[in-house]
């Protein structure tokens, strides 16, 4: 494998429990054993599928709605890595202790970060970097996609973006690497564009996420 840093963006919405499940396997499994430079965006499922208001997915896609707010302020003095460690811990709330709704100030008090991010939560002013960022994505992929979405800088520096990896459980990390490798091969192929099957299984977020070194 070369040595050279790969470039990687991936789109998240904590509400995605396929979207965890693809995180997990990118932090827990690829990214120990890759030289990757993984940079965190926000999607907003509430405006992606657009929800009936009052529906029992409205309500949770609009509080994780608000919870990209937060993670975006975050962004502003984290960085991509604060970014990172917020969504591990509202992954590990959401996936594995099925809190839903949380405050978001636990979340923040949780991983160190100062809780006047917790503003953001219901602050409409940074729906347009979430808008901006989420398009960018969009465009790489097209818009009858969900989450998750990864686009990987290719040799020539352009970017290459896929809807998925979709996976049920993470791999081990024989098999993960498998997966990674072959989806790096696969985003030089401008002819490719779809391999599918349908689910027989649910998401298995697996052990709670360790806390990130």
């Amino acid at each position: 494998m070369t040595t050279d840093v790969t470039r990687v963006q991936f789109w998240v919405d904590p509400a995605c429990p396929f979207c965890w499940t693809t995180a997990r396997w990118l932090v827990d499994e690829v990214l120990p054993h890759r030289n990757l430079d993984v940079n965190w965006q926000p999607i907003s499922l509430l405006w992606k599928n657009d929800p009936p208001v009052g529906s029992p997915y409205y309500e949770g896609a609009h509080f994780t709605h608000r919870l990209l707010r937060v993670q975006e302020s975050v962004r502003t003095t984290e960085g991509d890595d604060g970014v990172l460690r917020l969504y591990r811990e509202y992954g590990k709330r959401l996936h594995h202790d099925g809190e839903r709704p949380f405050d978001p100030v636990d979340a923040l008090k949780a991983v160190g970060y100062d809780v006047k991010h917790a503003e953001a939560f219901d602050d409409e002013r940074w729906d347009e970097e979430i808008r901006t960022r989420m398009d960018q994505g969009l465009e790489l992929v097209g818009t009858n996609v969900g989450t998750p979405i990864i686009a990987i800088e290719r040799s020539d520096g352009s970017w290459g973006g896929y809807f998925g990896p979709v996976i049920s459980k993470v791999p081990s990390t024989e098999q993960s690497l498998k997966l990674w490798d072959a989806l790096v091969d696969m985003m030089d192929i401008d002819e490719f564009f779809e391999l599918k099957r349908t689910r027989t299984g649910a998401p298995d977020p697996g052990e709670p996420p360790a806390p990130l070194d």
